[in-house]
């Protein structure tokens, strides 16, 4: 599937600042070069960023975010960090930060998915889903806050299966999502006294390459929301950007699933 990037409607514009409400911010995505993540970074970038994007196989993709972020009048770099590496997951801050000069909203948004019977899931799966999924989210985090001043943002792409699983086969996903709800509740207690914040969201079924709209379980997956359809990657970016301007929020859980909790 080829993806191109044009203008995301219902962008905000700044009454104040037509530079953007972020003009002057730094922010990271990880898992950047597609799906939400390249949305997220295509719209902070329009709300004045500059954006650092992580990738693991995707050079090109995540090459392509870069000059569309560019192209916008931002400065952008594409990083090759495998968030399952302890030492990588920690160091995209630090060379997001060496590159563009700090760091101010941090995406959590890198992750993958194993789904299956419980019994058919092994140690290795295990492994990799909370490596990633967890540790590294965790890992990047503590870097963040390091680097991190009043104002800061931390925002965490959680999942829907952390507030419903609405059948079998999600076990090891739900509980890896599941985990970074008390991570975000903990670093809003943690951080809140130096005015940074932290909060999570949690898409639903999102047409993307991985989970397509028309794909052979798409119908399914869209009869669980009370929409009765996919979103899109710019809805959820459309979240985390008020997230990264929002002052008063913090420790909170935004579901962008069309209704799959309800």
């Amino acid at each position: 599937m080829t993806t191109t990037y044009g203008p995301t409607t219902g962008t905000a514009a700044s009454t104040t600042d037509t530079r953007g409400p972020l003009h002057g911010k730094v922010a990271l995505v990880t898992g950047g070069s597609r799906g939400i993540g390249a949305a997220t970074a295509l719209r902070l970038a329009r709300e004045g960023a500059d954006v650092a994007v992580t990738h693991v196989n995707g050079k090109e993709a995540a090459e392509e975010v870069v000059r569309a972020v560019e192209a916008l009048g931002r400065r952008a770099v594409a990083l090759r960090a495998d968030s399952a590496d302890a030492d990588e997951a920690a160091g995209a801050v630090e060379r997001t930060a060496e590159a563009l000069g700090g760091l101010d909203v941090l995406v959590n948004n890198a992750g993958i998915g194993v789904l299956g019977p419980l019994d058919g899931l092994t140690l290795g799966d295990v492994d990799r889903v909370l490596a990633v999924n967890v540790r590294g989210v965790f890992l990047a985090s503590q870097a963040a806050a390091s680097r991190m001043t009043e104002g800061g943002r931390i925002i965490t792409i959680g999942s829907c299966m952390a507030q419903r699983v609405p059948g079998p086969g999600g076990t090891l996903y739900a509980t890896s999502k599941s985990a970074l709800t008390g991570l975000t509740k903990a670093l809003a207690r943690e951080l809140g006294p130096r005015g940074i914040t932290a909060n999570i969201v949690h898409p639903g079924p999102v047409d993307t390459d991985m989970n397509p709209a028309d794909g052979p379980y798409a119908a399914g997956q869209a009869a669980m929301t009370a929409l009765g359809r996919f979103g899109t990657a710019d809805e959820v970016a459309s979240t985390v950007a008020y997230l990264a301007v929002a002052d008063y929020v913090t420790g909170a859980e935004f579901a962008v699933d069309g209704g799959h909790a309800a």
